[in-house]
C-alpha cells in the first residue's frame, strides 16, 4: 500500500514589509521550502511593501515531509538578496486544521541555528564483556547537510554527548555528504548506568577556522532505548536547537497564506477495479431506468464545493479507460434533458459544465499553447500602456504620442483602440486557422455536444453552447491569466494585466456572438465593437469546421490522448557537455531544445533541427537535483539511465529557474513512474577530478550517498477512494435513487475500507519497535 501526501498552498499577498532599499521600498519575492529544499519561487514585485502574488502550487510528496517554510526576500541587482523574514509551519500544525490554513501570519526573524537539514547514519550500543561500562557510538555518515560556507559546502564534524562527557569525530572538509566511519566511546560511571534516564545527544557542526563553529543539527536518543535493544542503528533526521521563532509583533510584516494538507494510503490498483467497473458499466450497459446508474447517482449527491474535484477525477479515470467522449456525452445529454430554460443551459456549475472544462484542460493544453503563446509573449514583450475606460486613463503613464505637446485623453483612447484591434485580430486569426491543430478527441467531443444540444434546442442555442465552452471557458481565461495555463512563468505586471483583461472581455463578446454589445455598462468598449461583430462570422465558420469530423463516439481510439507522439513538455534547456571535458563550468553547458514524451527524452540544437539524440523513458533509473557545488551552477538536474550493457549514464541539464527545474523534474518522474529499475540512491554531486564532489569518494561506481525521490506523483486511485468514501453517507440518504446500485456501491466501499485496515495492520506488524526522529 502506497502512502501519498499532497500539499496545496497559495501565496496570496504580503503587507507592511520593511524597506530594505535606499529608496524606502523593497523588491520582495517568496521562496518556498519543504524540509529546506526549495520547491518554488514567486515572481518579484518591484518597489512594493504590500505585494500581491496570488500564486498557487500543488506538491505530491510520497515520502512525506516535516515542515513547510516561506522566506520573504528582497531582490538586489548588486550583491546578495536580503532576507526580510520567514514563516515555518510544521506538518502537524497544517494537518490539525481540517479545512487548512487561510490567514495572515506574522513574519519572524531567521535564526541560522534553526535552519538545519539532512540526516545522519548512527549505530549505538552498550557492549557487554568489557572491563568498563562504555557507550559505543559509530558515526558512519551524513547526507544533505546545510551549506554554511560561501563555497556552498560545509566542513562537518560530529560530537557525541552524554552525562557531561563528549567525544568528537574528525573534520571532513568541503562536503555536505561526509563519510566518517569512526567509532566514539564514552566511559559511563555507575550513576549514569543505574538510572535509565538521560539523553544521548549527537551534534553536527561546521568547523570554521575564524570565528565560532556553525550548528548543523542534532539528534537526541533516550538512553533507555539502548537497554531495549542490543544495537540501535539507522538514519536519524537532524533537528534544530529548539529555539522558538521570535515573533517581533508584526514589525517584519505579514504574509497571507492558504495551505491545505491531504494524506492518504493508496491500495494496489486491483482493489479499486470494482469501482471502475461500476463507472464503466454506466456507459457500456446503460440502465433501463435513467436515474439508476452509478454515474447518475454520483452526479446527484455531489456537492457544489466538491464538483470541480469530482469532475477532474472522473475525466482522468475515463481518459484512462478510453471512454472520455461517451462519459461527456452521458453528462451533456442529461444536462440538456433536465434543463427547462434554454438560456440557462450549461450556465450553472453543473457536473457536466465542470467536466467539459477539465476535459479541455486535460487534452487541449498543448493546442492552447500553439494557438496563444506567440501572441501572449508579444504582449508581454511590448508592454504597452493601453486603456479605454476614461475613468482609468492616466496621462502620466502613457508614452508621448504626439510631438506637439501633452498627450490628450482622446489620443490615448485612439492609440489603445488601435493596439487592441491589432492584438485581437491576431488572436482571432490564430484561433480560426487552428482546426487541424485541435486534438481529434476534442473535436469529436464538441461534435457530440453540438448534436445533443441541437436535438433538444434550436440550432442557434447549440452554436451559443459551442462558442461558450470554447471561448468563455477555454481561450478567454487563458488570456486573462496566462500563468495559470503555463503560458508564462510569471504573472503579468499591472500594465500588461490591464491589456489582457481588455482582450479577454473582447473575446468573451465574440464567444457570446456579439449579442450583448451596447447593452452593458462598459460603453467605453465601443471602439472594439466593429471588429467583434466582424469576427463572429469567422468564428461560426471555425466551429462548423471544427465539428466536421468523421469519427463517431464509439470510434475514438482507445487512449487517443495518451499516444506516444504526444509531447508532454518541451523547451530550451542547457545540457552539460560530454564527460571528460575540462571547460569552465559556465562554458560546459550548451543550449539545447528538449522534448519529453511518454517514450523518450530527446534533444537537438534547435526546435527545427532534424537530428535528435534521445533517451528511452523505460531506461531512466533516477531523476534528481544536482548540488550547486558540483558545477558552481544553480538549478541543475540529472537524468540517470541504463544502457543496453547495463551501465549507468548521467546527463546533467540546467534550467533557468527553480520553478522550471521543478516542472521538468516532476514531468520526467511522472512518465517514468512505473519503471522497474529505479535506483534507491544517487550522487547529488558530479564525479570530477577523480572524486565525487558530494561525498568525496574516489570510486565512480560507489553507491549513491543520498536517497532518490522516485514516485513524485501517484495515479488517480487516491481520488477514487476519497470520492466514494465521502459519498457513502449521501448514498444512503438518497431515496430517489435505485437502491440496488447504491447497495453495490456501498459493498465496494466497505471492501475497500476493510482492505485499507488490513494493510495498515500489516504495516504496524512490519514496522520496528523503536522509531526515533523518522
Amino acid at each position: 500500500m502506497a502512502k501519498n501526501t499532497s500539499l496545496y498552498f497559495r501565496i496570496v499577498e504580503g503587507r507592511n514589509l520593511p524597506a530594505k532599499d535606499v529608496s524606502g521600498t523593497s523588491d520582495p519575492y517568496c521562496i518556498v521550502k519543504v524540509d529546506n529544499e526549495v520547491v518554488a519561487r514567486t515572481a518579484t514585485v518591484w518597489k512594493n511593501l504590500n505585494p500581491f502574488w496570488g500564486e498557487e502550487y500543488t506538491l505530491h510528496l510520497p515520502m512525506g515531509f516535516h515542515s513547510l517554510s516561506f522566506l520573504i526576500m528582497d531582490e538586489d541587482t548588486i550583491g546578495h538578496d536580503d532576507v526580510i523574514g520567514k514563516i515555518t509551519l510544521s506538518k502537524e500544525a497544517i494537518g490539525s486544521q481540517a479545512k487548512g490554513i487561510d490567514s495572515w501570519l506574522n513574519l519572524t526573524t531567521v535564526d541560522p541555528d534553526e535552519d538545519v537539514q539532512g540526516e545522519i547514519h548512527l549505530s549505538l550500543q552498550l557492549p557487554e564483556g568489557t572491563k568498563k561500562t562504555i557507550l559505543r557510538c559509530q558515526v558512519i555518515e551524513a547526507r544533505d547537510l546545510a551549506p554554511r560556507d560561501i563555497s556552498g559546502t560545509s566542513d562537518p564534524f560530529a560530537r557525541v554527548i552524554f552525562n557531561n562527557r563528549s567525544a568528537e569525530t574528525s573534520i571532513i572538509k568541503r562536503t555536505r555528504f561526509p563519510h566518517w566511519g569512526e567509532t566514539l566511546e564514552l566511559e559511563l560511571d555507575s550513576e549514569g548506568l543505574s538510572g535509565q534516564q538521560g539523553t544521548v545527544t549527537v551534534e553536527v557542526w561546521d568547523w570554521d577556522m575564524v570565528g565560532k563553529n556553525d550548528f548543523l543539527g542534532k539528534v537526541e536518543i533516550p538512553f533507555s532505548c539502548l537497554h531495549k535493544t542490543s544495537l540501535l542503528e539507522g538514519w536519524f533526521r537532524l533537528l534544530p536547537l529548539g529555539n522558538n521563532e521570535v515573533d517581533v509583533g508584526g514589525k517584519l510584516g505579514a504574509l497571507r497564506l492558504k495551505v491545505r494538507l491531504v494524506e492518504d494510503r493508496i491500495l494496489p490498483s486491483m482493489y479499486y477495479q470494482p469501482l471502475i467497473d461500476l463507472l464503466v458499466e454506466s456507459l457500456i450497459s446503460p440502465a433501463e431506468v435513467e436515474d439508476s446508474s452509478a454515474l447518475t447517482m454520483l452526479e446527484e449527491v455531489t456537492t457544489v464545493e466538491s464538483r470541480q474535484d469530482v469532475a477532474m477525477t472522473l475525466v482522468k479515470i475515463y481518459l484512462g479507460q478510453g471512454l472520455v467522449v461517451p462519459f461527456l456525452d452521458y453528462l451533456n445529454t442529461r444536462e440538456v434533458n433536465h434543463t427547462t430554460d434554454p438560456n440557462t443551459l450549461f450556465r450553472s456549475n453543473s457536473l457536466a459544465s465542470k467536466a467539459m472544462e477539465q476535459f479541455m484542460k486535460a487534452v487541449g493544453m498543448l493546442y492552447l499553447h500553439e494557438v496563444l503563446k506567440p501572441i501572449i509573449n508579444r504582449i508581454f514583450d511590448e508592454r504597452k500602456y493601453i486603456e479605454l475606460d476614461p475613468c482609468k486613463i492616466d496621462l502620466n503613464r502613457s508614452r508621448r504620442i504626439s510631438f506637439k505637446g501633452a498627450v490628450s485623453e482622446a489620443e490615448v483612447r485612439d492609440s489603445s483602440a488601435e493596439m487592441l484591434q491589432g492584438y485581437l485580430t491576431s488572436i482571432i486569426e490564430s484561433i480560426v486557422s487552428s482546426v487541424d491543430q485541435c486534438p481529434s478527441v476534442m473535436r469529436v467531443a464538441f461534435k457530440q455536444l453540438h448534436k445533443r444540444v441541437e436535438d433538444g434546442e434550436p440550432t442557434f442555442i447549440s452554436k451559443q453552447i459551442d462558442h461558450g465552452f470554447f471561448f468563455l471557458r477555454f481561450f478567454a481565461p487563458a488570456i486573462l491569466t496566462p500563468k495559470l495555463f503555463h503560458l508564462r512563468d510569471q504573472h503579468a505586471d499591472t500594465r500588461t494585466s490591464r491589456t489582457l483583461l481588455l482582450l479577454a472581455k473582447a473575446l468573451q463578446s465574440v464567444g457570446n456572438l456579439g449579442l450583448q454589445l451596447g447593452h452593458g455598462k462598459e460603453q467605453w468598449m465601443a471602439p472594439l465593437h466593429p471588429i467583434i461583430l466582424r469576427s463572429v462570422a469567422c468564428v461560426k465558420d471555425f466551429l462548423d469546421k471544427l465539428i466536421d469530423i468523421d469519427h463517431d463516439v464509439g470510434e475514438v481510439p482507445q487512449r487517443a490522448i495518451l499516444l506516444p507522439s504526444v509531447i508532454v513538455k518541451e523547451g530550451y534547456l542547457h545540457k552539460h557537455k560530454a564527460e571528460g571535458t575540462q571547460l569552465l563550468s559556465r562554458f560546459a553547458f550548451k543550449k539545447r531544445y528538449f522534448w519529453l514524451t511518454s517514450e523518450t527524452l530527446s534533444y537537438a540544437k534547435t526546435s527545427e533541427w532534424q537530428v535528435r539524440s534521445s533517451i528511452p523513458i523505460r531506461c531512466v533509473c533516477a531523476i534528481e537535483r544536482v548540488d550547486e557545488n558540483a558545477f558552481q551552477q544553480q538549478n541543475v538536474m540529472q537524468v540517470i539511465s541504463q544502457n543496453n550493457d547495463g551501465q549507468l549514464q548521467t546527463m546533467y541539464i540546467q534550467c533557468k529557474n527553480v520553478n522550471e527545474l521543478n516542472q521538468w523534474l516532476s514531468a520526467i518522474r511522472k512518465v517514468s513512474i512505473y519503471n522497474e529499475r529505479m535506483l534507491p540512491s544517487f550522487h547529488p554531486g558530479a564525479h570530477r577530478s577523480g572524486k565525487w564532489t558530494c561525498c568525496l569518494q574516489a570510486e565512480r561506481t560507489v553507491p549513491g550517498c543520498s536517497r532518490t525521490h522516485s514516485a513524485v506523483t501517484l495515479g488517480d486511485w487516491i481520488f477514487v477512494k476519497i470520492l466514494f468514501s465521502s459519498l457513502a453517507v449521501p448514498l444512503l440518504d438518497t431515496r430517489c435513487l435505485c437502491q440496488s446500485v447504491a447497495a453495490r456501491l456501498l459493498v465496494v466501499i466497505e471492501d475497500l475500507e476493510q482492505a485499507h485496515v488490513t494493510f495498515q495492520h500489516r504495516e504496524k506488524e512490519d514496522s520496528p519497535s523503536v522509531i526515533l526522529n523518522p
